[in-house]
């Protein structure tokens, strides 16, 4: 048998599982009856098989399995956000009291420990979950490495310390396949990439958010990663890609849909908000066509999401002023059976089509 992702495994783990419940139901049916010597190596060699799975992949073998790791990538993600915490609030409260040279040593020796210690892990554990714990501490250490030792020397603040945060992040993110990390360096990636297109324009790095508009780019080329460098060895990192592109582009149009001064389009205000409202509505809808065609779901319901945010803010726009309170929020409900009506629709309408490809 060919070498298998995770995902690949859990899936078959998974279909494996729906066999034997089917079976059994057809079964009481009376619509399939196996012999029972049948049933019992099929059994057999789907327990050796499920057995492997676990020991190379550590899948989730049942349901009950499924929600326990859940609750164990809860709690990694909240554990791992409150030791970069502690780190931090520890460093601020005593730093002050060493030297120099041990400030120095300190932040050197944070940042090796800790990622010699994610590395350690990662060869003793193989769920995964304290290794993506120990990197996230790991890049925590780093990005105070960068940034407390731009204080000690009086170095001035750049924007190219979100170069070295990101190629670390990605690095921990691909070893230790932790989306929260790979979340971390395109958040780094699309500031930095932003930063330096405001820098080129004139304007200082930190006034960035003042032109929405420079997020654009970065966000498009984080989107289109995934169709170009497959990402099917590492678990959710294409949905990952896909949902940092589509809010690195609908934020800074959401943004310029209701402040035109933050636009470099050279029109009257309300033609350019006007221009983005229509811009948002469309890429929204073409965000949903396009994720339910290519069986995205964290693009239909990132696309949706945006969608439902642009109209209830047109519909407020329209008519808070205007209307009684009761009427606006009855006329908001019945926009949202409208849309669930629509959505129904085209659920049916998918199905008919996969009743037909079948």
């Amino acid at each position: 048998m060919p070498p298998l992702t995770r995902d690949q495994a859990q899936q078959r783990a998974d279909d494996i599982q729906a066999f034997y419940r089917e079976v059994e139901r057809l079964q009481e049916e009376q619509a399939l009856l196996l012999p029972p010597e049948q049933l019992d190596r099929l059994g057999g060699h789907h327990q050796r098989l499920l057995a492997d799975f676990r020991a190379a992949y550590d899948i989730d073998q049942d349901a009950q399995a499924r929600r326990l790791s859940l609750s164990m990538r809860i709690a990694s993600l909240l554990g791992a956000l409150a030791l970069a915490a502690s780190l931090l609030f520890f460093f601020y409260q005593f730093w002050g009291l060493f030297t120099e040279t041990a400030q120095v040593c300190i932040l050197a020796g944070s940042s090796i420990g800790t990622l010699l210690l994610t590395f350690l892990v990662r060869r003793r554990d193989p769920s995964g979950y304290f290794c993506r714990l120990a990197a996230t501490l790991a890049f925590a250490c780093f990005v105070l490495n960068i940034s407390m030792l731009g204080q000690i020397f009086n170095i001035t603040p750049s924007d190219r310390a979100l170069l070295p945060w990101a190629a670390y992040a990605l690095l921990l993110a691909y070893a230790c396949e932790s989306r929260l990390l790979l979340g971390a360096g395109l958040v780094c990636i699309l500031a930095l990439i932003a930063t330096r297109l405001a820098s080129w324009t004139g304007f200082y790095w930190l006034d960035v958010v003042e032109r929405p508009e420079h997020l654009l780019p970065a966000a498009l080329l984080i989107f289109l990663v995934p169709l170009f460098i497959s990402q099917a060895r590492y678990q959710g990192f294409a949905s990952t890609y896909r949902v940092i592109g589509l809010l690195g582009l609908f934020i800074p149009v959401l943004a310029l849909a209701n402040w035109s001064n933050g636009s470099y389009l050279p029109f009257d205000d309300d033609l350019v908000e006007g221009f983005y409202q229509l811009l948002g509505f469309a890429g929204a809808a073409l965000t949903i066509w396009f994720g339910n065609r290519r069986d995205w779901p964290e693009v239909v319901h990132t696309g949706l999401l945006f969608f439902v945010i642009f109209l209830y803010i047109k519909l407020f726009d329209w008519w808070w002023e205007v209307m009684p309170k009761y009427l606006f929020f009855l006329v908001l409900g019945l926009v949202a059976v409208l849309i669930l009506l629509i959505l129904g629709r085209l659920r049916r309408v998918q199905g008919r089509k996969g009743g037909t490809a079948a």
